[in-house]
């Protein structure tokens, strides 16, 4: 597995927007996508985490490049201000138990 960590820091106020991009990208049912997490922090509920894990280096690399990425990407920089902090690698190891569903917009 493969995925992608980001560091973001919102605009105030669009909390609610971001959760929305959030479920478009995960609407548009992109090929090898895995998982997709995001963080709101405790200590700033501006700032934000985001992890994405995809089935491998190929998938990742194959939505980083398409267009349709390109233009979820300016409408989440549009959300932010200033564009979010990446950090890319394979996965090395995981736990997973079992699925637990996680409050939207909370």
């Amino acid at each position: 597995m493969y995925g992608t960590v980001a560091q973001m820091r919102a605009r105030a106020g669009t909390a609610q927007q971001l959760i929305d991009q959030l479920k478009d990208f995960e609407a548009a049912q992109v090929p090898g996508t895995v998982a997709v997490y995001c963080y709101r922090m405790d200590s700033d509920e501006n700032e934000y985490y985001i992890a994405v894990v995809f089935e491998s280096k190929e998938a990742y690399r194959a939505n980083a490049e398409s267009p349709e990425q390109d233009a979820r990407y300016r409408q989440l920089c549009a959300l932010l201000e200033e564009e979010p902090v990446w950090h890319d690698g394979e996965i090395i190891s995981s736990l997973q138990k079992a699925s637990v569903p996680v409050p939207s917009g909370e």
